[in-house]
């Protein structure tokens, strides 16, 4: 039986560092670590960079930049959250016990929001971004593909084998997966928080709406007085000037009485002066007729007594017959 020579290709990587080391830290640089991590989460906004320039702060902070890595750090991180969420809300049947985690209670802090503000607020973007001055991340190389050609053996039942080498660092490979998970995931907290933003201002944004009707129906009110408060004083206004013409009317009916009085008072003098002369002029004549009068008055009281007496005795001469 003939055999066809067969042709296959073999990918190969090169492998350029072990597995990296991990810094372990001790219990107080742990402590440090959270207070930091949390006192400044604003600056893992979920943008190009900022998680590796914001984790790189923190390091050269506490002075780890050259023991470890951004990666490292927020593999750490991560970790310890993980353990912290399997301890706070364990499974249904399953018995748990926080307290024989030594750093559950500052977990436990830093998950409520009690550490924020107990660590300085850092830059995470330093104008000095050389990469010599932090632990680098060794990342795999990967060598040309080459061609190889093989005979075929003259076996029955034989077939082409294909080699295949793959000599990547499986620890990066996992290392960058949780980072793109952790990016992801940061991504989607920083969407669920500008989502949450977005609500409150839709919510802010309806109490300003409502805020704003009430106010064009005050202002509406408003005007509505201000408009009938104009009508009363172009009312009290014409009033005004109404009682202005009927008290000038009134001034000048008083002037022409003040006149009225004063000729009616030259006339009294006058009369009263004519009178006075008048009775200078007549009073002896009136008291030539007043002592006739009286004379005359005296005769006609005889004249009536002696018709009285005559008649008095007439009745008397009656009654005797």
């Amino acid at each position: 039986m003939e055999f066809k020579d067969h042709a296959y290709t073999s990918t190969t990587y090169d492998k350029v560092n072990p597995v990296e080391f991990t810094y372990k830290m001790n219990s107080k640089e742990i402590e440090e670590f959270v207070k930091l991590r949390v006192s400044n989460n604003f600056l893992f906004s979920g943008k190009r960079n900022t998680s590796m320039w914001a984790w790189r702060a923190i390091l050269k902070h506490m002075g780890l930049q050259h023991k470890m890595n951004h990666s490292q750090a927020s593999k750490k991180w991560e970790n310890m959250k993980k353990r912290y969420k399997e301890l706070k809300n364990p499974p249904d049947g399953v018995k748990v016990f926080p307290e024989m985690w030594l750093h559950f209670t500052l977990m436990d802090d830093a998950m409520e929001g009690r550490l924020e503000g107990n660590a300085p607020i850092l830059k995470a973007f330093p104008s000095n971004k050389d990469n010599s001055d932090f632990l680098p991340i060794s990342k795999p190389k990967r060598r040309k593909v080459s061609m190889a050609t093989s005979s075929p053996t003259p076996s029955v039942g034989s077939g082409p084998e294909i080699e295949v080498s793959l000599n990547r660092d499986e620890e990066v490979v996992q290392e960058e997966s949780k980072d793109i998970d952790r990016i992801m995931q940061e991504v989607e907290d920083e969407r669920n928080m500008m989502d949450n933003e977005r609500r409150v201002m839709e919510k802010e944004k309806q109490v300003m709406e409502r805020e704003r009707l009430l106010l064009q129906r005050e202002r509406a009110t408003l005007d509505r007085d201000v408009a009938a408060l104009d009508r009363d004083r172009a009312l009290l206004e014409r009033e005004w000037a109404t009682i202005e013409r009927e008290r000038a009317v009134m001034e000048r009916e008083r002037a022409m009485v003040e006149r009225d009085r004063d000729a009616v008072c030259r006339d009294r003098l006058a009369v009263e002066g004519e009178r006075a002369r008048l009775e200078r002029l007549f009073a002896p004549k009136e008291r030539t007729e007043e002592v006739t009068e009286n004379s005359s008055k005296v005769k006609d009281t005889d004249v009536k007594d002696r018709k009285e007496r005559f008649l008095y005795l007439l009745e008397k001469l009656i009654e005797n017959f």
